[in-house]
């Protein structure tokens, strides 16, 4: 399997400066306005301002908008790419084949998605056949799951896939398979690039060396920082 390619340029993913009109009203109806850090002050505003989200084009061909699942005191954020179709029918993060597949990762650590875990994505809405999303869509979204990860305050994130790494860190230019498994400290937080549940799909088998058995790696440490994490609290 070839090395995964980056998907966009980090030239083309820029924070806007905030004007000095700045309306928060405004933020669901135009890209061209930006979400300052701080704008909201809690996640109950941010999903109000997504489920009315016209930034980009994918408002138009959305079934619903899918925020986040989780606790929203969570230790570990999960980032994802973008919502699948049954992601988009329910409303819900990692609902799908690739989300039981997380399920079941998550609690051969201990790890309980209801507990220990909030999951997002980084478009909030499903890109018309499962494509990748643009990188526009994702400039639009981006201030959406910064504002996420403010309030949610992690002591980890995963990023899963190289469009979640490239959201979150547009500066990375290696790809997802060159850094999965590695610590990257980003904003003062622990982040971690994995390889999306889908990629493992695709790829079942468990012999060492395999996405399956690197994934078995990555989050045996993901369980490892966080007890290390809490020891020192």
């Amino acid at each position: 399997m070839p090395e995964q390619i980056d998907l966009f340029s980090a030239s083309d993913i820029e924070a806007t400066p905030t004007p000095t009109d700045f309306d928060p009203d405004k933020i669901p109806t135009s890209a061209s306005v930006p979400i300052p850090p701080g704008t909201y002050d809690s996640l109950t505003p941010l999903a109000v301002h997504c489920k009315s989200c016209q930034r980009c084009e994918l408002a138009q061909t959305r079934t619903n908008v899918v925020v986040s699942r989780g606790n929203p005191n969570a230790p570990i954020m999960v980032i994802g790419e973008g919502p699948g179709q049954q992601e988009d029918e329910q409303g819900l993060p990692f609902v799908g084949r690739s989300g039981q597949l997380l399920e079941k990762i998550l609690g051969a650590v201990r790890l309980d998605t209801e507990k220990d875990v909030y999951i997002c994505n980084i478009v909030k809405c499903r890109p018309p056949g499962n494509r990748n999303p643009l990188a526009s869509e994702i400039n639009a979204c981006r201030p959406y799951i910064l504002e996420q990860i403010r309030l949610v305050d992690p002591k980890i994130i995963l990023l899963t896939g190289a469009t979640a790494v490239k959201g979150i860190i547009p500066s990375e230019k290696r790809g997802i398979t060159k850094i999965r498994g590695t610590w990257i400290e980003w904003e003062g937080r622990q982040c971690m690039p994995i390889l999306h549940p889908a990629y493992l799909l695709r790829n079942p088998s468990r012999d060492p060396g395999k996405p399956k058995w690197l994934m078995w790696q990555d989050i045996q440490a993901v369980r490892a920082k966080l007890d290390e994490i809490r020891a020192k609290a």
